[in-house]
């Protein structure tokens, strides 16, 4: 996606914790790609996604801006869902800036296109100088103070209902299938993050098919309180069948200007049980007023970039409260 200028995410406020009193998350705006921040009570860090390459280090130093305003010096996991350009293509360039102790990937790549394998050589050849994991669904990632458990993995998801899952999916004999995908999206790592009562659900761009998995004919992830929004609100992803059986209580949207956001998945998360708010990095300008959230849900409104960030901060009870850096606008969910 081309941007209409390459501006680096100015921070308000930006003190410099020891560590975070809570869970906190940073949805970082890579203009329809995914950076996402995820800071442990422990003061550990994870990472989701680098965003994109190239334009002048404008991801890579976005990234940094909110990792500083976090309190974070280095990131101790690095979890590259899978190999397209807008979550792998920034590795190099924020490898440059800050120290990467931990890289976790789903394994080998599936695409033999040559962007593909050189975006994945590329990739690789910084993971040798870390700690490579290798994650498949039932996994957890070992940070401090919160569980990270995989349920999403090279293709295939999790087994057996999470604990407190196992209900029966809603609407499932309405299910309508999409063709088949043998691209990376499918094989992206997904993860369910707890912190005592709050679970947050981050499944990347994992495609349709592959979601119903985890909620047809049994549900077996439960609700969440924060939902991801798959695949950046894209209409390949985000069933009404998956979205009900998460109902949660806030989705987040990383989308772009012109890169997600489509009426659809919108209006299917709209639609959901609740009517939870729906939180977006950008507005989407294709989408039309009616299929976009109100103006103090939305980090940036012009489609000129301007970097702002949204920021979910969880308590162990549950309660959790979502600030916009761009208006300072902030609303409490219990």
């Amino acid at each position: 996606m081309r941007t209409l200028c390459a501006g680096i995410l100015l921070v308000a406020s930006a003190a410099i914790l020891p560590a975070a009193k809570n869970l906190e998350v940073y949805a970082i705006d890579v203009e329809g790609g995914q950076a996402t921040l995820i800071v442990s009570p422990s003061g550990e860090s994870m990472l989701v996604d680098t965003g994109w390459g190239g334009h002048n280090k404008r991801d890579a130093e976005r990234i940094a801006a909110a990792a500083k305003a976090a309190g974070v010096k280095k990131i101790d996991y690095l979890v590259i869902t899978h190999y397209h350009s807008d979550h792998v293509g920034g590795v190099a360039q924020l490898a440059g800036k800050m120290p990467i102790r931990n890289f976790v990937d789903h394994g080998a790549n599936v695409e033999d296109s040559k962007q593909g394998q050189v975006l994945f050589n590329e990739y690789a050849a910084f993971r040798a100088k870390g700690n490579h994991i290798e994650v498949k669904p039932g996994d957890t990632i070992p940070i401090k103070g919160i569980e990270v458990k995989v349920i999403a993995a090279g293709g295939k998801v999790i087994d057996a209902p999470l604990p407190g899952a196992g209900q029966a999916g809603a609407d499932c004999a309405g299910f309508q299938m999409h063709d088949a995908d043998p691209s990376e999206n499918a094989q992206s790592v997904g993860m369910l993050i707890t912190y005592g009562s709050f679970r947050m659900i981050d499944m990347a761009d994992l495609t349709w098919n592959k979601e119903k998995d985890l909620v047809c004919p049994v549900n077996k992830i439960g609700k969440v309180d924060l939902y991801l929004v798959s695949h950046h609100g894209m209409n390949m992803s985000g069933s009404p069948q998956w979205v009900h059986a998460l109902a949660p209580k806030v989705a987040l949207m990383n989308n772009g200007a012109r890169k997600g956001g489509s009426p659809e998945a919108w209006q299917t998360v709209h639609d959901a049980p609740g009517t939870p708010d729906v939180w977006q990095l950008h507005f989407a300008v294709s989408a039309g007023k009616e299929h976009n959230s109100a103006d103090p849900f939305i980090a940036n409104v012009d489609e000129n970039c301007e970097g702002k960030w949204i920021r979910v901060d969880a308590q162990k009870d549950g309660a959790f409260k979502v600030y916009n850096s761009r208006n300072k606008y902030e609303k409490a969910y219990r």
